[in-house]
Parts: C-alpha cells; sequence; structure tokens
C-alpha cells in the first residue's frame, strides 16, 4: 500500500486528498518518481533482488544488477517527465523469471486552466478513436472514470521490468485508466499498465497479468492523510 503526495494545488471548497492508497500484489514494490526514487532504486536492486534469472552465473550477479538499475532508471526519467507520481514493478521472479510488467501512475495536464465536468471529460475521451483498442467507462473509487486497452510495439531501449529482454518487434498489451482527482476540478491522474506478457499479447498467461492489473486498480482509494 502507498500514500504518494500530489502536488499542492490551491485550496478549493472541498477537502482534495493528498494522495492515494493501492493494494499491490505479493513481490511488486513502488518506485517513487517525485522525491525518494534513488533510495528506492537501492532497495529494489539490492534487497529485492536476491535472486536473478535463472541462466546467468552467480559470478554475472552483479553486474545484472548494474544493468539493470541503469534500465530503471532511464524509465523513471522518462515516467517522471511524463508527470509520473510512482512507478511500479514486479521484483520477484516466478519459477526463476523475472515477470515483464510494470505501470506508472501520472497526473494528466487535461482540464486543469478550465474545471470541465468529469463525465463531459470522460465521454469525450470515450468517443476517441483507438486503433485496435477498445474505451470502457468504468469506476474507480466510486467516481466516473474511463478504462482503455490496446496493443502496441514495445520501445526496445525501454525494459518493463529489472529483468526484461530487449527485443525490438515484441509487442505489449497496455491498459489505460483515466481519472478525475476528488474533489479538485481540473486534475486528473492516469494509471498505465504494459506488459508483453510471455510474448503472446493473446495467450492465457498475458491475459492473467491484465486481470491482475484490473484487480490492483480496484483497490485504488484516495488518501486524506
Amino acid at each position: 500500500m502507498s500514500t504518494p503526495d500530489l502536488e499542492q494545488q490551491p485550496p478549493s471548497k472541498a477537502v482534495a486528498p493528498g494522495g492515494y492508497e493501492l493494494v499491490l500484489p505479493p513481490g511488486w514494490v513502488r518506485v517513487p518518481l517525485r522525491k525518494g526514487t534513488k533510495e528506492a532504486l537501492e532497495k529494489v536492486l539490492f534487497s529485492h533482488m536476491r535472486q536473478v534469472p535463472e541462466g546467468i552465473p552467480r559470478d554475472d550477479a552483479m553486474r545484472f544488477r548494474l544493468e539493470a538499475r541503469r534500465s530503471l532508471e532511464k524509465q523513471a526519467r522518462a515516467a517522471k517527465r511524463n508527470g509520473g507520481l510512482d512507478l511500479y514493478l514486479p521484483v520477484l521472479p516466478r519459477g526463476g523469471i523475472f515477470l515483464m510488467a510494470s505501470f506508472i501512475v501520472a497526473e494528466m495536464p487535461i482540464g486543469q486552466k478550465h474545471a470541465v465536468p468529469p463525465q463531459a471529460v470522460i465521454d469525450q475521451l470515450a468517443n476517441q478513436d483507438i486503433t485496435g483498442g477498445t474505451a470502457t467507462k468504468v469506476e474507480v473509487a466510486g467516481a466516473p472514470a474511463l478504462r482503455r486497452a490496446y496493443r502496441s510495439a514495445l520501445d526496445a531501449e525501454k525494459p518493463s521490468s529489472p529483468g526484461a529482454v530487449q527485443q525490438a518487434s515484441l509487442s505489449t498489451r497496455r491498459v489505460e485508466y483515466v481519472l478525475p482527482v476528488a474533489d479538485d476540478p481540473g486534475r486528473w491522474i492516469s494509471i498505465n499498465f504494459s506488459t508483453p506478457g510471455d510474448g503472446d499479447v493473446d495467450s492465457e498467461f498475458t491475459g492473467a497479468l491484465v486481470e491482475l492489473f484490473d484487480a490492483v486498480v480496484g483497490t485504488f482509494r484516495w488518501s486524506y492523510e
């Protein structure tokens, strides 16, 4: 569970949340992107990652962790530039293999100049064409939200987990939730998930990872502490 801070904004009539909470699956960790990123990466690489993927000799474990750190730092910097608040990753291997998946919680630059009713924004986003994908109106934390799902090519320079293999032609399943910040007109966040699964985006295994992410989003709540 995490309660990262949102950026301070001018006070409104209602009390706006100071962050959010969600329940992570076993073996997943949060990397904050606004502050404490370096310390979190140190913990991920040298505390959580006690094991390395099968096939990597023990003598190469340190090199693996250093290469993973460079990849994670690059991914974290890119996410932060795009308004990222937190990066979430699986750090414990399953059956000797690290899951290739991640999701990012980020602030979105929509509706900030003019407060627009959330439902109007969601309706507009739902009507946008998504090539090879779908948009569905849902509820998150008891409020209207949008779920978008689609496929895309994986950037070979941005592995989606510490044990990800760089493959330029690998496709990914992506799911994005878009939701307004409660009692804070004009502010929105997105929760973006990406995974190539087992290499087959239509496999049962890949579908199970998407269902796991949907279940995590189902635990999302605003924090007022």
